[in-house]
């Protein structure tokens, strides 16, 4: 794994390829972002922000929502796929949020996934864009570019957000986290973009890449040298297939 100053330097040159990178939701208060991100679980934020005018102006703060029952929400968020677990889900955490908090959004960690709903990743996007707590959300894009470059070794959501936070400063690691996750979605995609990549030089993937290469040249240099020449202008003909008997 790469060590904390190559890290921050890689950071810093995927931060000038995706300047201003931030969480894509539309929210205007933690409470909106809770409801948001719980929603982009399995489903792309387009959707989301799609749905949730009509949902916050229905339910503007967790009193309303927790009055709501799930048969009346689940046709709301029913395009955000898997409705009825995050119907239960909203509907827990609104009634969970009055009866522990008064209902207000929690500015800790530990009492943010102790909600209904919320994981680590959640709570990390909350606390980083709406209550102006350090936290760095881990989710596939940011597992996959990490992993790939090589500044985290881990499948773990967890232990890759512990290694990113040791090479990171804490005021930097929601940037970090959205900086990683725009250039998964659009570059270091699963069939990645390696020739407009920012970090291509530094990436361990691509250096690998590069090495499969390399040895395929050398192999397919080995094989053809056995191979005799054919004249310049005409290519072997295929070797005809035996009929079937009639």
């Amino acid at each position: 794994m790469k060590s904390p100053a190559e890290t921050r330097a890689i950071i810093k040159k995927l931060g000038k390829q995706h300047p201003n990178a931030d969480t894509e939701l539309h929210y205007s208060n933690a409470y909106e972002l809770l409801v948001a991100t719980i929603l982009s679980a399995q489903c792309t934020d387009e959707r989301v922000n799609q749905v949730t005018p009509a949902l916050f102006k229905r339910y503007p703060d967790p009193r309303a929502l927790a009055n709501a029952t799930t048969d009346e929400l689940e046709p709301q968020i029913q395009s955000t796929g898997f409705f009825r677990m995050k119907s239960k889900a909203l509907v827990g955490m609104a009634n969970a949020v009055l009866e522990r908090h008064k209902g207000e959004i929690p500015p800790r960690m530990d009492d943010l996934t102790e909600l209904p709903g919320v994981g680590r990743k959640t709570a990390n996007v909350v606390l980083g864009h709406a209550l102006g707590v350090p936290g760095l959300p881990v989710d596939r894009h940011v597992l996959r570019v990490s992993n790939r470059i090589g500044i985290a070794e881990s499948g773990d959501p967890k232990v890759v957000e512990q290694q990113l936070c040791s090479a990171i400063p804490a005021k930097q690691w929601t940037l970090t986290s959205d900086t990683l996750i725009l250039h998964g979605r659009r570059i270091c995609k699963p069939k990645p973009l390696c020739d407009q990549c920012a970090v291509r030089d530094d990436c361990d993937y691509y250096r690998s890449l590069l090495g499969v290469v390399a040895r395929s040249r050398k192999a397919v240099g080995r094989s053809t040298s056995r191979v005799k020449p054919v004249a310049r202008g005409l290519k072997p003909l295929k070797p005809l297939k035996p009929r079937r008997a009639r």
